[in-house]
């Protein structure tokens, strides 16, 4: 059978990496890895959106994108799948403005670390048979920007779906076996709030501990002589993106929040066992945890 472009909507949701074109909205770290990425997989085209004009400069340069623009126009009717790596609250805003560019058939999905009601409210501007089908790659490194991207940092890494009641099982199928191509290991689906709830666990609340563990009044100028393994590790992440962690933080405020809440309690656990000078409970709290990690890795 012949592949036409016409063909990609409805149950025809075609995983021919080789016959198909995709927009990246957004070149940073994640969108950049994206574009190396597909590159790898040999897809037909790869249009680059990056208000940047160095950023987008620097992505012909290295060949990463066919077609760059700093504003979406017609071209972008091109695309059959659109990856939104931008923040969660420009996601929207770039459907709304864009929309009439896009293919009547288009699949987006993106990479935002929450989604609250950004999938339906993004998917309520979407016209015919336009899909929006969310994902998230628990995929990422220290850095940001074009230059840190690596296609590699999908390889066994977890890629989680986030389908709504729009979605149709073709575009689930279909994220499902995007992800795999990549070089994820696992896929699972979750709802939108179990995903930002999980997220402020397991993501927002280390990087708020290795923040406030870097901005201690602990830290001197001796500091650097006694980091051995566990402090470089527990503080790996605090070297972040302010602009997107903050933009992310506030997003997931109440969850995080209540994860901190959670984080201080076991704190005030051991804080009580060292004054009481309760080496049983000690012993309790470090036998539990390791544990958990062991059934965890």
């Amino acid at each position: 059978m012949i592949f036409l472009e016409a063909d990609f909507g409805g149950e025809n949701r075609s995983t021919r990496w080789q016959e198909l074109s995709f927009a990246i909205v957004g070149l940073g770290l994640i969108g950049g890895s994206y574009a190396k990425a597909l590159r790898k997989l040999g897809v037909k085209q790869i249009i680059g959106i990056e208000r940047d004009a160095a950023t987008l400069q620097e992505a012909k340069q290295q060949g990463l994108v066919d077609i760059g623009m700093t504003e979406p126009d017609n071209r972008l009717k091109e695309a059959n799948v659109i990856i939104c790596a931008i923040y969660p609250e420009a996601i929207v805003g770039f459907i709304a403005e864009n929309v009439d560019f896009f293919n009547e058939s288009v699949l987006l999905t993106d990479v935002a670390g929450i989604k609250n009601d950004m999938i339906s409210r993004g998917q309520e501007l979407l016209k015919g048979g336009m899909e929006f089908i969310s994902g998230h790659p628990m995929a990422g490194r220290q850095g940001s920007g074009l230059g840190m991207s690596d296609a590699h940092i999908f390889q066994n890494a977890n890629y989680i779906i986030v389908p709504e009641k729009h979605n149709t099982q073709a575009a689930i199928s279909w994220l499902e076996q995007f992800a795999l191509a990549l070089g994820c290991k696992h896929t699972v689906q979750v709802t939108p709030a179990q995903h930002d709830a999980t997220i402020a666990y397991t993501s927002n609340l280390p990087h708020v501990t290795a923040v406030a563990l870097m901005d201690s009044a602990s830290f001197d100028d001796k500091t650097k002589y006694f980091v051995a393994g566990s402090f470089r590790d527990g503080t790996r992440v605090a070297d972040i993106n302010p602009e997107l962690w903050c933009n992310l933080f506030l997003a997931n405020r109440e969850k995080v929040a209540d994860e901190i809440d959670k984080y201080m309690e076991q704190l005030v656990l051991w804080r009580d066992a060292l004054r009481s000078d309760d080496g049983e409970k000690l012993k309790e709290l470090m036998r539990k945890a390791g544990a958990r990690r062991r059934e965890l890795f």
